[in-house]
């Protein structure tokens, strides 16, 4: 089982450490580069291919799998599809910018492939409304995790790091739950996320693009919806929400104070806005450098996995509940922090304009 597991986890992270920085030259070339804004942390224009290198990572880690351990199934075959799908017109995006209806659309397509193989949240009744709903939510989930990896794409390694340790906890649980045949993909995207982490690193770096960080967030929002991760319905929504907490948390805190400051009206609006006002950036203007930043999102993220692992093992629903009150409650301490620490460093600011 050990040549399983590692083949998939090195030849990704192979692939996609010496793709990398052939991609950054592509990308020179081609002028897929991101500009610096007043938003953005950079000085300098940066290549924005790193997602590419995550891609064919992916991809080429999962061939010997289906050639050798397991024959491609159709679930497999409609996630890997769709995902392609986010990637390449992402990468277009990342080139010249595509308006939000159709990303929208896209994204709604490529969801509808992943849900029509039967890749969705089942713990409604086995009922007309039932199935719709479990439709709907399955719908929303597939964007949610998609854009809201995105967000978390402002920070070198943020994204990449954050799909890491939410692969690592699904192939452990997957792992520990007999579920071998789901075990390789999560494998992949954490080779692959290794691979090209050192190029965000360098001093001639590059960027994942929205071309990687919506094709991770829609990879592993399928490899969430593929688990069966609990008999127990609480416990079998529990475990993804707790492993991808950090995500989760980001987009929801970021889309409340947006709508609440009147910045966004609909979901095309939420698509197109871009700010400092994740999760990330508040740490930032808290004081913390962006590797103190990061590594205390991961902190965070390491800590909800752990719980997910625990409640999987225990298979009891009460700790469930009670893992997701706990997080919500360290979730809501965080936000309120955030939100008191940027009103101070803008209080601050004024004292000092007005020599007060």
């Amino acid at each position: 089982m050990a040549d399983r597991i590692l083949i998939p986890l090195l030849l990704s992270f192979l692939v996609s450490f010496v793709c990398a920085p052939i991609l950054r030259k592509f990308a020179l070339k081609w002028n897929i580069v991101d500009h610096p804004e007043v938003r953005k942390l950079q000085k300098d224009p940066v290549p924005l291919l790193g997602g590419a290198a995550v891609f064919v990572g992916v991809m080429l880690g999962m061939l010997p799998v289906f050639l050798f351990v397991q024959r491609l199934d159709k679930p497999s075959a409609s996630l890997l599809l769709a995902s392609s799908l986010i990637f390449i017109v992402s990468v277009i995006d990342d080139k010249r910018r595509l308006s939000a209806r159709l990303r929208l659309l896209v994204q709604f397509l490529a969801a509808a492939i992943v849900i029509n193989a039967g890749i969705r949240i089942e713990f409604l009744p086995n009922n007309l409304w039932g199935n719709i709903g479990e439709v709907v939510i399955s719908l929303v989930w597939i964007l949610g995790i998609t854009n809201s990896f995105n967000y978390l794409d402002g920070i070198d390694g943020l994204c990449c790091g954050n799909a890491v340790f939410s692969s690592i906890f699904f192939f452990v649980i997957l792992y520990w739950t007999g579920q071998q045949n789901l075990i390789f993909l999560p494998l992949a995207l954490i080779g692959s996320c290794l691979g090209f982490m050192p190029s965000n690193f360098k001093k001639e770096k590059m960027f994942l693009g929205d071309g990687g960080s919506m094709f991770i967030g829609f990879l592993i929002s399928g490899i969430a919806l593929l688990g069966s991760w609990a008999s127990d319905n609480i416990i079998k929504v529990t475990v993804p929400i707790l492993v991808l907490g950090v995500p989760i948390f980001d987009m929801t805190f970021t889309t409340i104070m947006r709508y609440r400051e009147k910045k966004i009206h609909n979901v095309v609006q939420w698509l197109e806005y871009a700010g400092r006002d994740h999760f990330h950036h508040y740490l930032l203007e808290l004081g913390l450098r962006p590797i103190s930043a990061a590594l205390f999102i991961f902190a965070v993220s390491v800590s909800m996995g752990l719980t997910a692992v625990i409640i999987a093992k225990s298979h009891r629903a009460m700790f469930g509940g009670l893992a997701i009150i706990d997080g919500g409650i360290m979730f809501g301490l965080i936000a309120v922090l955030m939100v008191l620490g940027r009103r101070l460093r803008k209080d601050h600011e004024v004292h000092e304009r007005l020599g007060i």
